[in-house]
Formats: structure tokens, sequence, C-alpha cells
């Protein structure tokens, strides 16, 4: 019985080890590439830099310093969208699932179930409408975009939150209430202490999706005077649409790059905070 644990347990290693292999080559082959010129990207994807390929630092210079419209401003606009739109989601989203666990009503339960449904509709069905709207409510700037990623973001979130708070016990809250804290108060001090580990996997999330998001930007964004780093990568190009493959390989190291470390820092509180928002309640 031993014997056949031990050979499953090789073969799932195997196995998952082949996945990961076929995972992370793309990103391998996006590191190799962006240190060979134009020429032999095309011509020798696979292959590793040599003396005639190798370029240096070359396409990472080119790429930043490529075109009329400055990449560290792509940067700083990426940044400020990421950031002000992840916190936007996580105090507005934490703060809905504590009303929805905690009030048992119909406008609760109507509200938990349309951000639910929310996570299935494609964001295909709804993009056209979301770009005119936009334009409507002046949302159309890296200012008020945030507003726009609130609502994207609101369903998974909340779901995660709601799934947590269920598991939290009612007691502290109402100790808070009688030593005479008001909602807010409980909610700031005592609420969102618990809810740490899927908070910090919640934003984690939301970093990811909102750091490397190009459609969105790109619908509701005015590209002649805003763009953010997937759609600066996209205007890499010369004359008659000719692209730098190198250049273009060494930005898309730059843009994955910050993430890529994020994501292995933090991978452990996304799968605790992910089991404790499913399981929980």
């Amino acid at each position: 019985m031993k014997k056949k644990r031990s050979i499953g347990s090789w073969i799932l290693t195997c196995v998952f080890a082949v996945v990961c292999i076929i995972y992370v080559m793309p990103i391998i082959e996006v590191a190799i590439n962006s240190f060979k010129s134009n020429a032999y990207v095309n011509t020798d994807t696979f292959a590793l830099p040599n003396e005639e390929s190798f370029v240096g630092w070359a396409n990472y210079v080119k790429g930043m310093t490529f075109g009329n419209y400055p990449f560290l401003k792509s940067v700083f606009y990426s940044l400020y969208i990421t950031i002000i739109s992840t916190v936007l989601i996580l105090l507005c989203t934490s703060m809905s699932a504590w009303y929805i666990a905690r009030v048992n009503s119909t406008f609760a339960q109507i509200f938990y179930y349309l951000c639910v449904f929310s996570m299935i509709v494609p964001f295909q069905m709804v993009m056209y409408t979301l770009s005119g709207t936009a334009d409507s409510l002046r949302l159309n700037t890296p200012w008020t975009i945030p507003i726009v990623y609130l609502g994207f973001g609101a369903g998974l979130a909340i779901f995660m939150f709601v799934g947590f708070i269920k598991g939290l016990p009612l007691e502290i809250e109402e100790a808070a209430a009688i030593d005479g804290c008001g909602p807010l108060t409980t909610f700031f001090q005592v609420v969102l202490a618990m809810l740490k580990p899927t908070m910090v996997s919640v934003g984690i999330l939301e970093v990811m999706w909102i750091w490397n998001d190009y459609l969105l930007p790109y619908l509701v964004l005015d590209r002649t005077e805003y763009m953010t780093i997937p759609i600066h990568i996209q205007y890499l190009k010369g004359s008659y649409g000719s692209v730098d493959l190198g250049a273009t390989m060494a930005i898309i190291m730059l843009s994955i790059f910050p993430i890529i470390v994020l994501y292995l820092f933090c991978q452990k509180y996304i799968i605790k905070g992910v089991a404790a928002g499913a399981v929980k309640g």
C-alpha cells in the first residue's frame, strides 16, 4: 500500500513539474529574447543569446526611450491606478461584506447575489456600453478610472470577504458595542484587524489584475494623453508598423517583474485568504 502511494506521489510530482515548466517557459523566453537583437528574436526565438545576438541592456534602454510618450509616465499612471483602485476596492467591499454578513435582510441578500453574479459576466458583454458610460460620466481619466475598477473588482472581493466574516465570532463585535463603540469604530478597530488574511490575499489578486489589465484602460482612457504600461507596449512600433521585438520583450519584462516578485513573496497569503473565504460560513 505504501509502495503504491509513493509511486502515485512520484507520478503526480512529475506531472505538476511538467505543468510548472509549461507555465514558466513563456516568461523565460521573454527574458532570454529581451537580451537579443530584433533580427535574432524573429529567426532564433528559442535559442540562447550568443556573441552575435546578445545586445546587453540596449533593448531596455530603447524600449524606455522609444517614441514621444515617456515610459516613466506610463509607469506612474499604472502605479497610481493600481494603488488607488486596490485601496478603494478593499475599503468599500470589506465594509459592504460586513453589512451583508451581519444584516439579515432581503436587500442584503439580493445585493450579495448581484455581486456574485457579476463575477460570471464576461467583460466583452459590457465593454461598449461601459466605454460610453465612462465618457458621459467623465470617468475616462486615470484619476477617475478607479471607480470603474471598483465596479468590476467588487464581485470577487465581496464573495471572499463575506465567507470570511461569517466565520468570525459575533461576540467580539457585541463586546465592542457594549464598550460604547459605534458601527464605524467597531469596523475599523475590531473587524478590520480580523480581516487581515483575506484583505492581503484580495489586495494581491486585485493588484495583479489591475496592473496587467490592458482592455479596460484601452477602452476608457484617452490614449493620446494617458497610457498605462500594457498600452505603452502596444505602441512600440517603428515606421510602417514594424515592431522591435527585442525592445518589446524588454518592456514586457519590466512590467511583469514587479508582479512576479510580489506574488512570490505573498503567495502563501493568497492561498490562506482564498481558503478562509471559501470554506468559512
